[in-house]
This record gives structure tokens, sequence and C-alpha cells, in this order.
């Protein structure tokens, strides 16, 4: 194992609760085993490109409800391939040579488990998205 693919898998997080079977599927066990590692050991920087997103946006986000801040992060994440493609980028980018080729082969279906993975996160670290005024005035 060379050095760079031995890094990219020693700094990614065990998932303990990511289950692995013969009965799943190619796509699941890719999932599991290198999709949520690498976007947990990312969720920090995701969770900062998203604040930079809504800063980009006329910070909009603020002014809504938790219900549309939901829809908000769903759509920014579905319709804006700019941002889609940096997150993907920034996921792909911790592959390693041999799991860029299992992805390559079935990107279509794992990039949507990728953004399904980071929507999930996002929404499930809502709460950090508040004006950064209010933040720093705890």
């Amino acid at each position: 194992m060379n050095s760079r693919q031995f890094s990219a898998k020693q700094i990614r997080p065990e998932i303990l609760s990511a289950t692995i079977n013969d009965n799943m599927s190619a796509d699941e066990r890719f999932q599991n085993l290198v999709l949520r590692p690498v976007i947990k050991f990312q969720n920090n920087l995701l969770v900062e490109v998203f604040r930079n997103y809504i800063a980009k946006h006329k910070s909009v986000f603020y002014d809504l409800s938790l219900e549309k801040r939901t829809i908000y992060i769903e759509n920014a994440i579905q319709k804006d391939m700019k941002l889609r493609n940096s997150m993907k980028g920034m996921i792909i980018g911790l592959f390693t040579v041999e799991e860029y080729l299992i992805y390559i082969q079935n990107s279509s279906a794992l990039n949507k488990r990728m953004m399904n993975i980071v929507k999930e996160r996002l929404l499930s670290h809502i709460q950090l998205f508040e004006k950064p005024e209010l933040l720093t005035a705890v």
C-alpha cells in the first residue's frame, strides 16, 4: 500500500454503526466503507462551505423559518451545481486511486448517495447555521 493510500484511509473516522454484509449491493458497500467515513472526516469543512454559501447568497437563509431552512439546504444541495461539484470534489479528493476506480464505474448513483449523506449531515447541523453575530454574542 503506497503512503497516500495508507494516509487517506488512516485519517478516516471509524463508523461503528456502518454495517457490512454479503447481501448488500456494491453501491451500499462503497457508501458504508468509503463515503460515510470520508464525509464524516470532512464534516467541519462542509459546514464552513455551506456557511460561505449562505453569505454569498445575501444571507436570506437567516430570515427563513426552520422548515424553509430545511428546504433551502435541500434545494442548494440538489440544484446548485457549483456548490454540489465543489462538495463532491472535497469528498472524491480523499479517495484512494482504487476507490476512485470503483467510484467511476457507477458515479451517478454514488453521487446521489454522496449528496444525500451531505444533505443529511447539514440538516443535522442546522443549528450551526445562525447569523454570525448571534454566535459571537454568546
